[in-house]
């Protein structure tokens, strides 16, 4: 397992007198191991959150959402996701081409107790003849940390309605209204559902 601390947590920790804390913290809970309950939580997740760096360190967080089980556990050192059609910029799978190293947070807002988990580690972008439906390709990435974060501050929500575009077997999810815009249209992906409808003149 990777060292989880460097001498900025170092400085902060002994700042605020935690660092017996977080030693025993990484003592006790952290590994890079994905357990059967770190599983379970996992592919019972419809969302995360994803962060990522370039090769200089600048950073991308970004969101992403699926139907619960889209992250799939390979086994107790793998797991991987989807990348589903999006905007075209790849910042976050762009990052993971030059610098692999990357952070899942998982959260579970609706749960009688709400809870989180983080999984750290080294991504790769693997091509699939099978990949899940609606994936251009799968992020796989290799656990070095695992481990459980405090859940005081999460707060209660309850799900709505999930995203009626997220891919489905046998269903063609909806057309995105920005795709029809004027300033869009003519710029999409060839090949893109999207360019066989007229542009609309205005639109997000």
């Amino acid at each position: 397992m990777t060292k989880p601390y460097h001498e900025g947590s170092r400085k902060l920790q002994d700042r605020f007198d935690s660092r017996r804390l977080a030693d025993r913290l990484q003592q006790r809970m952290m590994t890079d191991t994905i357990g059967a309950d770190d599983r379970a939580f996992i592919e019972r997740m419809d969302m995360f959150f994803l962060a990522t760096a370039d090769a200089e360190g600048h950073p991308q967080c970004s969101y992403k959402g699926g139907a619960p089980g889209f992250v799939q556990v390979l086994d107790e050192h793998t797991l991987q996701f989807p990348n589903y059609d999006g905007n075209g910029m790849f910042l976050s799978t762009g990052n993971v081409e030059v610098n692999p190293y990357v952070g899942m947070l998982f959260i579970d807002f609706v749960a009688k107790r709400p809870s989180r988990l983080r999984v750290n580690g080294v991504a790769s972008i693997v091509e699939l003849d099978d990949a899940p439906v609606g994936a251009q390709f799968v992020v796989r990435v290799r656990a070095t940390q695992v481990f459980p974060n405090c859940p005081r501050y999460i707060h209660r929500m309850a799900l709505v309605e999930r995203s009626r575009y997220v891919p489905e077997v046998g269903q063609e999810p909806p057309i995105p209204s920005w795709k029809r815009s004027e300033w869009a249209c003519d710029v999409l992906p060839a090949g893109d559902p999207a360019t066989t409808i007229p542009a609309r003149s205005s639109g997000a």
